[in-house]
């Protein structure tokens, strides 16, 4: 059973998240703030954490850069404001998705177990997105019966976009990724990257489509 753990300090948001991610069978723990949330951790591993980010004391920026220093544990961010920029800064911290209040609790269930999802994809070292498979122990990739050589950067920049279908990037995040810290150049090559995989895959019946999100980034889609 996956563990859930809810951190808010309004009892409201959190009894209304705790309910309804009761009826799909999920263990949720709770805290009222990142103090209570952090001696949480210290006893329980959990599997995701829904996180607000206005919180009196120690609030969801800061729970978030601390969650992220010691793991990779899929964090799903609630706030209020659905600026631009509170959505990419949560996103360069680590967050793996947001969602803005006031919200569906049937979307943010929704969003929960997608995120768990893409979590196991990605700690499999394969991914599959219809036809199309990658295995980053070998760097092979397969397009239904055919195998495509790709680049290694090309490779990476595919996988990580597959691992979790429906997330955005950020340029900085896939730049930190995968060509590292100390990367001289600019978010240009990204977008030159990017550019590659569409002209290779983006065709009629491609299993996947790389959306160009305004403002924030990249991500990709699976086509159904």
């Amino acid at each position: 059973m996956p563990r859930v753990l809810v951190v808010d300090d309004d009892a409201h948001i959190r009894e209304l998240v705790r309910h309804f991610l009761d009826l799909e069978g999920y263990e949720v723990h709770e805290a009222a703030g990142g103090e209570e949330a952090l001696a949480v951790l210290e006893t329980v591993r959990v599997d995701l954490v829904v996180l607000d980010l206005m919180m009196p004391g120690m609030d969801g920026w800061t729970l978030c850069r601390e969650l992220r220093s010691h793991g990779d544990v899929p964090i799903l961010m609630l706030t209020a404001r659905g600026e631009t920029t509170d959505k990419v800064r949560g996103l360069e911290l680590g967050a793996d998705d947001y969602l803005v209040k006031p919200f569906d609790p049937q979307e943010l269930v929704a969003r929960v177990r997608a995120l768990l999802r893409r979590y196991r994809i990605a700690t499999s070292q394969v991914v599959e997105v219809g036809d199309l498979s990658l295995d980053r122990k070998t760097y092979r990739c397969r397009l239904g019966d055919r195998e495509i050589a790709l680049p290694p950067k090309e490779f990476e920049l595919l996988f990580t976009l597959a691992s979790y279908p429906g997330r955005t990037f950020t340029r900085d995040q896939l730049i930190e990724a995968i060509w590292g810290y100390d990367y001289e150049g600019d978010e240009r090559t990204v977008d030159v990257h990017i550019r590659r995989l569409r002209a290779r895959f983006e065709r009629p019946g491609s299993p996947f489509v790389i959306r160009t999100v305004r403002g924030l980034g990249y991500r990709l889609e699976v086509c159904r």
